[in-house]
């Protein structure tokens, strides 16, 4: 993780390494059990960004749970439209179910509130936010987030499921913009 890569008309440079994200996922993954070990809770991976961190996480919770999917977008190159198209719905009965939110990132919180608004709706339990990464200086609501692997500065980022385009979700590590 020493070399800038391009990804379509992007420079990145070496942000995250791969160690340091796997031990801040430990962190979260032993809170999850200690937290939700009576639980059997949902853990609901919002596609396509959270799926390299929601299993390396889920495979480190060690009591009962349901996982599923949903598929929500709300970027376009590398900026929040503000707005939360729903590609692929929820498939799950919620009421009364303690659900767990998995992103790869929070940095407005628009599309979490989205989310959590809609568990409301239809009667979960408790919504509970797994985040690897969150952004506070962009974070423009009020809920809490249980549960933060890391802190990052308000900088577009790739690699690790997180995407510029379609392009470097598959990069082991995380990389920033060379602006």
């Amino acid at each position: 993780m020493t070399e800038n890569i391009k990804l379509h008309d992007k420079v990145f440079k070496p942000f995250i390494g791969e160690a340091k994200l796997q031990e801040a996922i430990q962190k979260v993954a032993d809170k999850l059990n200690k937290d939700l070990k009576d639980e059997n809770p949902l853990f609901l991976i919002v596609l396509n960004g959270a799926f390299v961190f929601a299993a390396d996480l889920l495979r480190k919770f060690n009591y009962d749970c349901d996982i599923s999917f949903i598929k929500l977008s709300s970027y376009s190159g590398t900026k929040s439209t503000h707005t939360v198209r729903e590609i692929i719905g929820l498939d799950y009965n919620v009421k009364d179910r303690t659900i767990v939110l998995i992103e790869d990132i929070v940095d407005t919180g628009i599309t979490m509130e989205h989310v959590i608004n809609q568990m409301d709706k239809l009667g979960a339990k408790e919504v509970k936010i797994a985040t690897l990464l969150f952004k506070p200086g962009s974070f423009q609501k009020s809920y809490d987030i249980d549960y933060i692997a890391l802190d990052i500065p308000n900088d577009f980022i790739v690699g690790y499921g997180l995407d510029y385009d379609g392009k470097g979700r598959n990069i082991p590590e995380i990389y920033t913009i060379v602006e």
